[in-house]
C-alpha cells in the first residue's frame, strides 16, 4: 500500500473514531457538527446509535483491514460514505444549496477514492 494512501487511511480512520467516540459518549457535542437537534431522549439516543454506531462500524472494518491488509475491508465503509455523499446531493437538489455541506461532501469523497484506492491502486479515481 501506497504510504501517502496509508497515512490517509490512518488518518480517516481516526476521524472517524473520534466522530463516533463523540456520538456515542458525548452526543451533545455533536449536535452542532450535525446541524440537528434531538427530540428527547429518543433523539439523543438516535445519535449515539445510528450516528456513533455507523461511524465506529467504519473505523472498525478500516482498522481491521490495516492491521491485517485485507483491504477488503475497507469497501464497505466506501460504500456508506457513497450513500452519505448520496443523501447530502439529495438534500442538496430537494432543500437547496448551503454552503456550509460542502466541506463534508469533499471530505466524504476524498475518504471514498483513498479507500478505492488503497483497495485497488490501479483504479485511481
Amino acid at each position: 500500500m501506497e504510504f501517502t494512501l496509508q497515512i490517509m487511511t490512518v488518518l480517516a480512520a481516526i476521524m472517524l473514531f473520534g466522530l463516533g467516540m463523540t456520538s456515542m459518549f458525548v452526543p451533545s457535542k455533536m449536535l452542532k457538527n450535525f446541524s440537528v437537534e434531538p427530540i428527547g431522549t429518543a433523539g439523543l439516543s438516535t445519535i449515539r446509535s445510528v450516528a456513533g454506531g455507523l461511524f465506529l462500524a467504519s473505523f472498525g472494518l478500516i482498522a481491521f483491514g490495516l492491521a491485517t491488509g485485507q483491504t477488503e475491508a475497507f469497501l464497505p465503509v466506501a460504500l456508506l460514505m457513497a450513500a452519505v455523499v448520496i443523501g447530502r446531493f439529495v438534500g442538496l437538489v430537494a432543500d437547496g444549496f448551503d454552503k456550509s455541506v460542502v466541506p463534508p461532501i469533499i471530505v466524504e469523497l476524498v475518504i471514498i477514492a483513498v479507500l478505492i484506492n488503497v483497495h485497488a491502486p490501479t483504479a485511481m479515481i
